[in-house]
C-alpha cells in the first residue's frame, strides 16, 4: 500500500527472516563470526538473546556463508520426543525414512556421519527454540550426537539457540556433560540508539528506498519504545510507513511515532 509512495520496492520491515536484511551491528557481527567458526571447527556453539533479537536471522545468514560444503539440518519445534528429534535430524540429512527402533536409528545415522566425512561435507545440526526442550532427554541425545567423532575432530557441529532461560537451564548440575561441550558462547544484546538508527536506514536501503525518512526525533521514539529489539522496531517501523501513508507525510517524524504509542499500546518504558 505504501510502498510506491515511499518509492520502496518491497516492504523493508518485514517479520520474516530474509538474510538480505540482515543488520549486522557489532554483536550481530561478532555473533555470525562464533557462528561460522564453530561450523569450521565442527564446534558445539550456544547463541542467546532476547525475543526479536535476530537469533533466526542470524542462523539464515549462516546458510548463506558457508555454502554446499554443509547439510543443515533446522529444529523449528524442539517438543519432541528423542526418538523423534533423532528422527527430523536423520530425514533433514536426506535419510528418507529413518527406522523407528532407535538403535537401528542410531546405525543409520554413524553411517551418514562417515559417508559426509568421505565427501568432505559438514552435517550443521541448528536447534532453535532450545530453550523449550521439555526435558534432560533430547539435552542427552544433543550430547550424545557429539561423540561422532574422529581422532582429530568431530563429524557434526551442533548450535543451540534460545533465549536467555537456556543458559540458564543449562547452567544447571544435570546439563553439567552437555555444558562442558560447548566451546562457543555467545549472547544477543539490542540495537543502542545510534546503531537503531542505521538498522531503520539500512532495512530502507535493502528495500530500495532512501535513508533519512525517520527523522532524528521519530528514531530516537523508536528506540525508547522498542527497547532496541529489531523485530519490536519492524513492528513500529513498519506501522509508522502505513500511518505516514495515510498522512501523506513525505518524512516520518516524531509525531506519526507519538501517536502509534496509543495505537498499538505500546508501554512507554522499551529502554529500561
Amino acid at each position: 500500500m505504501y510502498k510506491g509512495f515511499y518509492g520502496l520496492k518491497e516492504k523493508p520491515f518485514s517479520k520474516t527472516p530474509d538474510p538480505r536484511f540482515l543488520f549486522l551491528s557489532k554483536g550481530h557481527e561478532e555473533a555470525l563470526a562464533r557462528l561460522l567458526y564453530a561450523v569450521e571447527e565442527r564446534e558445539p556453539a550456544l547463541l542467546t538473546g532476547g525475543i526479536g533479537s535476530g537469533k533466526t536471522t542470524i542462523s539464515r545468514a549462516l546458510m548463506d556463508s558457508v555454502g554446499e560444503e554443509c547439510r543443515f539440518s533446522i529444529i523449528f519445534n524442539p517438543i519432541v520426543s528423542p526418538l523423534e528429534f533423532l528422527r527430523i535430524f536423520a530425514r533433514d540429512l536426506g535419510i528418507a525414512s529413518p527406522p523407528s527402533a532407535k538403535d537401528d536409528l542410531l546405525h543409520v545415522l554413524t553411517g551418514e556421519m562417515y559417508r559426509f566425512h568421505r565427501q568432505g561435507v559438514v552435517p550443521v545440526l541448528i536447534v532453535d527454540e532450545a530453550h523449550m526442550i521439555p526435558g534432560r532427554e533430547v539435552f542427552d541425545e544433543i550430547r550424545l550426537l557429539t561423540n561422532f567423532q574422529m581422532d582429530d575432530s568431530n563429524l557434526l557441529s551442533i548450535i543451540l539457540m534460545g533465549q536467555p532461560e537456556l543458559r540458564e537451564r543449562l547452567a544447571e548440575a544435570p546439563y553439567e556433560a552437555l555444558r562442558q561441550r560447548i566451546g562457543i558462547r555467545f549472547h544477543l544484546t539490542p540495537l543502542n540508539l545510534e546503531e537503531t538508527l542505521d538498522y531503520i536506514d539500512f532495512r530502507l536501503e535493502v528495500a530500495g528506498g532512501r535513508p533519512g525518512l525517520f527523522s532524528p526525533e521519530a528514531v530516537l521514539k523508536i528506540f525508547e519504545l522498542s527497547g532496541g529489539v529489531p523485530r519490536r522496531i519492524n513492528s513500529i517501523a513498519s506501522n509508522a510507513l502505513l500511518s505516514g501513508f495515510e498522512r501523506e507525510a513525505t518524512l516520518i517524524d516524531g509525531t506519526v511515532i507519538e501517536d502509534l504509542r496509543h495505537e498499538l499500546d505500546i508501554p512507554g518504558d522499551g529502554v529500561g
